[in-house]
């Protein structure tokens, strides 16, 4: 029986986060100057951070159905947040980019590994909060973590006149805090899927008129839904198809903060030692943009995604400049667009599938998709990069005109949100 209402469950695991947090955008706010301080160059920044990021996303294509298949959603959000915990305090140790570049992956899949089960344990609770509003404060909650975590390593690195080691070992604490607040939390709340049960009791829906299943949907849809006790597969319906196209897209012409980081250091626009303060800007840009989309989200559905292409276009055209103010507008953009690409998407995808048993394996299969994506798009913003900096302000905007194509076509509101009241359960 859970001894905490969902509120107070989506606010303690928004302090974990927070702490998650600290640690893991410590390290990520450093990793393009670090790169290039071991000897990288723009190309391989763009791969170490693009396919790092396709890591923690494309793993959870494994991580997601395990976790349902076996219902230890606590057991792989531990995991994760242990990987993450002992990775980044390494990092710094780091004397060669090739233990540097093994590194920075480790700690994505220890990313992939929780991602998929915190958000499945997420979306009990927040189906009484109401679902964007739920997972914008906990987004709120992660994107304080990622300001206070890079100011942190900013500080250290100032005071150790520039040494990573020093400026990255001391996380291991907000790491082992973040790992014993999970801990307890599970102890508060053993059964979040309660909190979700208890609102269908509470406020069951009128029933509704049989209709034909969408087009191409499996006969699974047709008939039966997925067993809750085996954690099957969910239908891959079209709307699912649409929302992972559109982002998919939209992430390929997406450049890295570690290739605007290198931009920065490379040009002499910033000292390495400043770039985590920006990014500790970025981040509460973040965190504002992904609570207003939350709100939005709720009121208005998934036309709040229009705003993701239009941002991530933006994004080259200011952040490859040649003056410091401009790259720090162009890094802005780039918070807000990951602020909607974070926190409303996990919301659509809550709401896309039914089965609570199935929403880990949804999100590895959504998180694969943008995986994919952005380790194309990293390498692509590296390369292009070094060769043309107009090329790939060119790419990028053709990538996001088609993004916004497929969102338009798509409409209207083949991924609203479902039209259901969201109140506290009792």
């Amino acid at each position: 029986m859970n001894r905490i209402s969902p509120w107070r469950f989506v606010v303690t695991f928004g302090v974990v986060s927070l702490l998650g947090d600290v640690v893991y955008q410590g390290g990520r706010s450093v990793t393009g100057p670090l790169l290039a301080h071991l000897g990288a160059t723009a190309l391989v920044v763009g791969l170490v951070t693009g396919v790092g990021e396709a890591a923690a996303l494309v793993f959870r294509l494994v991580s997601g159905p395990l976790a349902d298949r076996s219902s230890h959603y606590w057991a792989w959000a531990m995991t994760g947040y242990l990987i993450t915990a002992v990775t980044i305090p390494l990092l710094g140790l780091a004397g060669s980019l090739t233990l540097a570049a093994a590194l920075i992956m480790a700690e994505r899949l220890g990313k992939a590994a929780r991602s998929p089960a915190k958000d499945a344990l997420l979306a009990h609770a927040t189906a009484a909060t109401g679902r964007g509003k739920g997972f914008a404060v906990h987004k709120v909650f992660d994107q304080f973590g990622a300001v206070v975590g890079p100011m942190a390593v900013a500080l250290a690195l100032t005071l150790s006149d520039g040494q990573y080691a020093s400026a990255l070992l001391w996380l291991v604490v907000p790491g082992a805090l973040a790992v014993g607040g999970l801990g307890l939390l599970r102890l508060k709340a053993p059964k979040p899927e309660l909190f979700e049960l208890n609102v269908e009791t509470s406020h069951p829906q009128p029933p509704q008129p049989a209709r034909p299943a969408p087009l191409g949907a499996p006969p699974a849809e047709r008939s039966n839904p997925p067993s809750s006790s085996t954690g099957s597969a969910p239908p891959v319906s079209r709307q699912f198809v649409a929302l992972s196209l559109f982002a998919g897209v939209s992430v390929c012409g997406f450049a890295t903060f570690g290739l605007i980081a290198f931009h920065l250091v490379d040009r002499g626009l910033l000292a390495a030692n400043l770039v985590p303060v920006l990014y500790a800007v970025v981040m509460g840009v973040d965190a504002v943009v992904a609570l207003g989309a939350g709100l939005a989200y709720d009121r208005l559905g998934s036309k709040v995604l229009v705003a993701l292409p239009l941002l991530s276009a933006i994004v080259p055209l200011l952040a490859f400049g040649g003056s410091l103010w401009l790259v720090a507008v162009g890094a802005a953009a780039w918070g807000a667009a990951m602020a909607l690409q974070e926190a409303t998407l996990r919301a659509t995808v809550a709401d896309l599938i039914t089965q609570p048993k199935s929403r880990a394996t949804a999100y590895g299969r959504f998180a694969a998709v943008i995986g994919l994506a952005t380790a194309i798009g990293g390498t692509l913003a590296g390369w292009l990069y070094q060769h043309s900096i107009p090329a790939l302000i060119g790419v990028t905007v053709a990538l996001q005109a088609v993004a916004l194509a497929v969102l338009v076509s798509s409409q209207p509101g083949p991924w609203r949100r479902p039209k259901t009241e969201h109140k506290p359960a009792p």
